[in-house]
Formats: C-alpha cells, structure tokens, sequence
C-alpha cells in the first residue's frame, strides 16, 4: 500500500516535470521561430534610356493647307448682234493676245447700212453749212438754224452706231491668256446674247485656300507664301486677298495667293499644297522617331525632369523635312529620351546613357571591329 503510494506520487512528479520542461523547450526555441526573414540585399535595376539635351531655334511657321488653283480672271465672250459666224481664226487651248480676234460675224447689209449713214450724214452738213450762211446774211430764221443743226447732229449719231454695229462683228479678246472654251462653230448663226467663247488669264495664278477661324487672324494681305503643284517645283507669291465673311457651310475663310505664271505652265483647277506664313515660334527639330502617342492619343515625346523622371509632353508638328521634323510645344531647353521610350512610363525613373556618349561608343566599336579584322 505504502508502495503504491510512493510509486504514484513519482510518476506524478515526472510527469510534472516532464511538462514543464516542454514549455521551457517551447520558450527557448519561441525566438528561433518568430526570427525575421532574411532581407534580399540590392536596388530595382533602373531602365537604361539614351538621351539627348537640345535648346529650341527660332522658326517661321506656316500653315499648310490643300487647295487649288484658280484663274485669275475668266470671261465668256458673247455676241452683241445677231448673225452667221463666218471666220473663227483661233482654236480651243491657244494662247491669244489683247485684241486678238476670236470670231467675226458676217457683215451682210450693215456695211451697207454705215455706207448709208454716212451719205444721209454729208447731206446734212451740206444743208446745215447753208443754213448757216443764209441765217448771217438775215435770210434764214434761227428756228430754221436750229432745225437744220439738229438733223446735223442725228446724222453723225446714225453714223456711230452704225460704226458701233460694224465693230461689234468682230470679237476680240480682251486681254491675253487662253481660249478655254469655243462655242460655235463656222456658220453657226448667232442671236445677241448667245455665248461665243470663253477666255481665261493665267498670269498670275491664284491659289485658292480656305482658313480656319483660329488662323485667318494672323494673315495679311501681301504676307510672302508659296504652294506646289504635284510633280511641280514649289513656287513662291504674295497673299492678295483674305475674305472679310466665313463660308456659311465650312467656317471657313478664303485667302488668294498670286503667283506668277508667264509661262502659263500651273494649269487652273489643279491641287495644290500651299503654305501661308503664321508667324516665328520656338521649336526644336527631332527625329520622327521619337514621337510616340499618350493613352489620350495625342502626338508627343518623351522627355526627362530634373531627377531622371520620364515626362511626357505633347506636341505640334508645324515643318516636316527630310532629315527630321521640327515640332512645338517644347521648353526652351529640354531632354529628350532618343532610345528607348517605347519600354518606359510616365513618371518613371530611369538611367541615363547621354546621345553623345553613346555615338562615341558605337564609332569605337566600329573601329576596334575593324582592326579585328
């Protein structure tokens, strides 16, 4: 009994000590549990971009618009008096001259009709010069005088337009340029009002453009501008006209560039590009390249602040040329990111690998692969 007893109250103290010894085991190794994990040592690799720091020039903009061209004049020539066409001396597309003749109207009975007006116009001289004569010597009444005056007078007036209807026979051109258009042919009888021919003066040409509101203000009459013709040299005139009302339907305004054209070699009605002066602003040339768009879809490039961030900036294209384009919108000073915009984001920081730089690397290059070789 006393046995059992002690027996009992060992394994009791075991067992308490047992416990007791796995929570201290527990609070001993607590701290190698609850151990921080190990920190990775080292900064985010930066994007490497090659850049390029460039001051603005000072540069004439135009604005460039697609138009046409125009005569500058355009008649349609008629006839005054009816009658049969019986010469044509000129053919549809050549050039004629100030008072070249372009039809004529068979004379018929009004030669016939200014010979008569001219002997019923003599007779009356002759009668008047007597009236005269008899009205110094007392023998003539002043009314008489004066009756014989005025059948003087109505006698030359028959006599001119007589004239004036032989001369309207003829017509002429009047001024130089090109017979556009030929109505009639020979022996085609005309009534007074019926359309003949049509003439066109091509020198100066106009080129025609229409102007938006935001741009017309800053044109004036006399401003130099050029325009070409596809497959045409460029060609240089003055502004001669800016209209003072916009086009009900377009808002728009017309602006007439005069160009010379002695040759008549820049047709009427053709396509043109032309370019009118807008004034100078500051703009930097740059490499077509480098322009990218914004998630808004605006054109722009990318540039760098002052600590290596990218910045994108919008811009407007005002020349194009052939070894790049010159854009606005830009800082006076600015760097652009040359290579490898397209794997950078807005606000992002980046190395810098300066465009100099990397020129003289790549000529390095060059040059130790040469001699390699």
């Amino acid at each position: 009994m006393r046995v059992s007893f002690v027996i009992s109250a060992a394994l009791a103290i075991a067992a308490i000590a047992w416990i007791a010894f796995g929570q201290l085991g527990d609070w001993a190794s607590e701290p190698e549990r609850k151990k921080a994990p190990a920190k990775i040592s080292g900064e985010k690799q930066l994007t490497l971009v090659r850049a390029l720091t460039q001051s603005a020039q000072e540069r004439r903009t135009a604005l460039l618009i697609n138009g046409q061209t125009e005569a500058i004049r355009t008649v349609d020539l008629k006839a005054e008096l009816d009658g049969a066409i019986d010469l044509l001396p000129v053919e549809k597309g050549a050039h004629v001259a100030n008072g070249d003749v372009i039809a004529h109207i068979a004379a018929r009975e009004r030669l016939a009709g200014l010979a008569e007006a001219q002997a019923i116009m003599q007779q009356r001289r002759i009668e008047y010069e007597a009236a005269v004569k008899l009205a110094d010597r007392g023998y003539r009444a002043e009314t008489s005088l004066a009756e014989a005056r005025a059948a003087f007078e109505a006698a030359k007036a028959g006599v001119e337009l007589a004239q004036v209807k032989v001369d309207n026979l003829t017509i002429e051109a009047p001024f130089a340029g090109v017979l556009e258009e030929r109505m009639v042919e020979r022996g085609a009888y005309l009534k007074a009002g019926d359309e003949v021919a049509r003439i066109i003066e091509l020198d100066p040409i106009l080129f025609i453009a229409q102007v938006g509101e935001q741009n017309v203000g800053k044109l004036s009459v006399g401003d130099p501008g050029t325009a070409r013709l596809i497959g045409h040299p460029r060609v240089e005139g003055k502004i001669r006209f800016i209209a003072a009302t916009a086009d009900a339907q377009t808002r728009t305004f017309r602006v007439e560039l005069e160009v010379p054209n002695p040759e008549f070699s820049i047709p009427a009605g053709a396509t043109a590009e032309i370019a009118l002066p807008l004034g100078a602003v500051a703009a930097h040339k740059i490499s077509p390249a480098i322009l990218t768009l914004d998630d808004a879809g605006r054109v722009g490039v990318n540039t760098l602040d002052a600590e290596r961030r990218v910045r994108f900036r919008p811009v407007t294209i005002i020349e194009d040329e052939a070894d790049g384009v010159w854009v606005a919108g830009l800082p006076e000073t600015v760097t652009l990111v040359t290579v490898g915009q397209e794997f950078v984001i807005e606000g992002e920081e980046v190395r810098i690998q300066p465009e100099e730089a990397a020129t003289a690397q790549a000529a390095s290059e060059a040059r130790n692969a040469e001699t390699s070789q």
